[in-house]
């Protein structure tokens, strides 16, 4: 018998365009392990596996993924991301 177990994640962000932006950028990397949801502000991130470490592997890697795209969102300083010109 195989038992599944089963993670939840919610991410709220300051609007529903935010967080609409972090999903769409995160959503290619989770293809078939991830389901996300949008609710208003906040995406909903589901996923099983067959065993502890499967699951903390996929959480693992959808964090990652959330990190560089909430990084170029300029999410993480609360400031928005601006490409380097290269000029000091």
């Amino acid at each position: 018998m195989i038992v599944l177990l089963e993670l939840e994640l919610r991410f709220r962000y300051p609007d529903e365009g935010t967080a609409r932006a972090v999903m769409s950028s995160v959503s290619p990397e989770n293809g078939g392990y991830v389901e996300a949801e949008l609710e208003g502000s906040t995406i909903v991130y589901r996923m099983s596996a067959d065993s502890a470490g499967s699951l903390r592997s996929t959480a693992d890697d959808l964090l990652a993924c959330l990190k560089v795209a909430e990084d170029a969102a300029g999410l993480a300083t609360g400031t928005p991301a601006v490409p380097d010109d290269g000029t000091d």
